[in-house]
């Protein structure tokens, strides 16, 4: 072999050797080609995935503003029942102080995989601008559970708060929610929720003895004074009090109003003062309403039936 024909020889050896080498370390299966990027899901497919919590979230509300618009009572109390079952316990999904935190941290669920969420509170935002904090009243698991502790036990168990110290008390709820916003702007720590709400006994897990000793001694409490925690101590309800402040639609009020006592006494929240509705108190809880509209006991519907009558003898006479 001649020297030139041995130097092409050992230059194939080379070249053969080499690409053993790079085809050793490279993956099974063909070339190492980088994949094609993913194609993202669109927002019709989002909304697909969400379609059944959308449409279940509209149905509950459906039934809740049926049962207000009607003032049935029987409705409101499936509306509450059906609040504890699928609000509460099936998908614990109630507005919390913890969302408050999000409007001033910035921290909100991301709204695309959240869209049945932000139907709730588009839903709760609106109503209490229309008529007042009618969540509150028929929406929140918590509040509809408290209410439905009311048909269970005697009301000769309960306390009747004196006029002047529930006045100061409903302050309260004012200086809680003052008191938690302030300790999230300085630390940043929304764990502070469970602390100052009950919210939570809808998700049992994860949570401390502490907690559910306070959480024994709110329900014991509530069974004695009526909404205790909703009228005095929740800081999610003073925030759409102060949001009720603006409400358009308000309950209509007779001149008869100022001296008759009747919805007054029938009151659950301590929303009347006279011939004032409490905005910030008011729940819309239907009581007084129906007495409003009862002619058979609102004086003003009595004082115009007797009216009524005596025109009505004078023509004859």
């Amino acid at each position: 072999m001649t020297l030139a024909a041995r130097r092409l020889f050992l230059s194939l050896v080379c070249v053969v050797a080499f690409g053993a080498g790079v085809m050793a370390q490279a993956p099974q299966g063909g070339f190492d080609f980088p994949d094609e990027e993913q194609d993202q899901p669109t927002w019709r497919e989002d909304i697909r995935a969400q379609a059944v919590d959308i449409g279940l979230v509209v149905a509950f509300s459906a039934l809740a503003f049926t049962s207000f618009f009607r003032k049935s009572r029987a409705l409101k109390y499936v509306t509450l029942v059906a609040s504890v079952v699928y609000i509460g316990f099936w998908k614990s999904t109630l507005l919390s102080i913890v969302n408050v935190f999000g409007l001033f941290g910035g921290n909100l669920p991301i709204f695309r995989y959240s869209l049945a969420w932000y139907l709730l509170v588009a839903i709760t935002v609106v109503s209490t601008i229309l008529w007042g904090r009618v969540y509150c009243g028929r929406v929140c698991a918590f509040g509809a559970l408290t209410q439905l502790m009311d048909q269970v036990f005697p009301a000769k168990w309960r306390i009747k708060i004196p006029r002047a110290i529930e006045d100061r008390a409903a302050w309260i709820k004012y200086g809680i929610l003052a008191g938690v916003l302030a300790y999230f702007l300085l630390t940043r720590n929304p764990l502070i929720y469970p602390y100052v709400e009950p919210f939570w006994l809808f998700g049992i897990y994860g949570k401390t003895p502490v907690l559910y000793a306070m959480l024994a001694v709110l329900l014991i409490a509530t069974i004695f004074v009526r909404n205790l925690y909703c009228r005095f101590l929740c800081p999610l309800g003073a925030f759409l009090g102060i949001l009720s402040k603006v409400t358009v639609f308000r309950i209509k009020r007779w001149s008869e109003c100022k001296t008759c006592k009747i919805c007054e006494k029938a009151c659950e929240w301590g929303a009347i003062r006279g011939p004032q509705i409490v905005l910030t108190e008011c729940v819309r809880c239907d009581d007084c309403e129906r007495l409003y509209a009862d002619t058979t006991k609102c004086p003003h519907h009595l004082i115009l039936i007797r009216k009524a009558d005596i025109l009505a003898r004078r023509a004859t006479n």
